[in-house]
């Protein structure tokens, strides 16, 4: 067939049947996330595009925060893959941070001692930019950060991430403890930023209806694992039953699931110990341990009670 009978067929005839293969900004192939090699997710595939904001939806305890800060490199995965730009990486955080990765995590990172100017320009922020972001920050400027409201504070972490021109921005929990009001500017900022911009986003939130009003997707975590994805649109038409279903009530925490794998594989390594131990008195006709089968579970309850005692001295409560 020669050129010209190319000509006599309209580009939209075979539009349909042409494939285009934008390469996506984040993508997580049988992604395992945990911590010390135990898994507290499993399976997440997730994948972000150019331009497009992707919510990250769940109860308490799912796995979220962890598969937020595997994707940005502070954890390493226990298997599966993260690649950005189609390109597996392996890198630590800060530098992916350095290659194009915006991240603003549920405790803000503001420096309390420094202005809100001096904030701003921390790692690299362009102070204009952010203004245009949050134009009410401008009288706020030479305010430190720790007599900054909350929603200032939170204002500044994600006015800095995004003023950096970041290729893709992972934020975790931009509405924890804040008034509606300022979580609608804070996710409109993500959403303009990523039609202007091209940036994508990832957002872990738990109210479901502010992040899927400006989201394009959604992902649903429970228990570690993904299980469900569709269109924010769909999700909102759906938003009662998946709030009956995943969202009410709180997971299992990840420090909980952590224990109780633990103590399950101990029992396991002392029940075969015991057999072999039994073996032993079989085969020899001598007594080799004189440890008693309900030590086990003493040991183990005496470990809890250090644990939740180490837990209060933490948080500043010693009784």
């Amino acid at each position: 067939m020669n050129q010209s009978s190319y000509s006599t067929h309209d580009m939209s005839d075979i539009a349909p049947y042409i494939q285009t293969t934008a390469p996506f900004l984040l993508e997580t192939r049988n992604l395992k996330a945990g911590y010390l090699g135990r898994e507290v997710v499993t399976g997440a595939n997730i994948s972000v595009k150019p331009g497009e904001v992707v919510a990250l939806l769940g109860p308490n305890g799912a796995g979220k925060t962890t598969t937020l800060l595997t994707i940005a490199g502070q954890l390493a995965p226990v298997d599966g893959i993260v690649m950005l730009s189609n390109v597996p990486t392996f890198t630590p955080m800060y530098q992916r941070v350095r290659s194009g990765v915006g991240l603003v995590t549920e405790d803000r990172l503001i420096f309390t001692k420094m202005s809100a100017r001096d904030n701003l320009r921390i790692g690299g922020g362009d102070v204009d930019r952010a203004l245009e972001l949050f134009p009410s920050l401008e009288a706020r400027l030479d305010v430190r950060g720790g007599m900054l409201s909350g929603g200032e504070q939170q204002m500044i972490a994600l006015a800095r991430a995004l003023s950096r021109d970041p290729k893709l921005l992972l934020a975790d929990e931009l509405s924890l403890g804040l008034a509606p009001l300022v979580v609608d500017r804070l996710l409109s900022a993500v959403r303009t930023a990523a039609r202007e911009q091209g940036i994508g986003a990832l957002i872990v939130e738990q109210h479901a209806r502010q992040a899927l009003k400006y989201s394009d997707r959604m992902y649903l975590m429970s228990r570690g694992r993904i299980q469900m994805e569709m269109s924010s649109a769909e999700a909102l038409t759906r938003l009662d039953e998946i709030e009956d279903a995943y969202l009410a009530g709180t997971a299992e925490s990840e420090e909980d699931h952590i224990e109780r794998r633990r103590r399950k594989d101990v029992r396991k390594a002392w029940g075969r110990q015991r057999v072999r131990e039994r073996e032993l008195r079989r085969l020899t006709g001598s007594q080799v341990s004189r440890r008693r089968t309900g030590e086990d579970d003493e040991i183990l309850d005496d470990e809890q009670v250090r644990r939740e005692w180490q837990m209060r001295i933490r948080r500043g409560r010693k009784y």
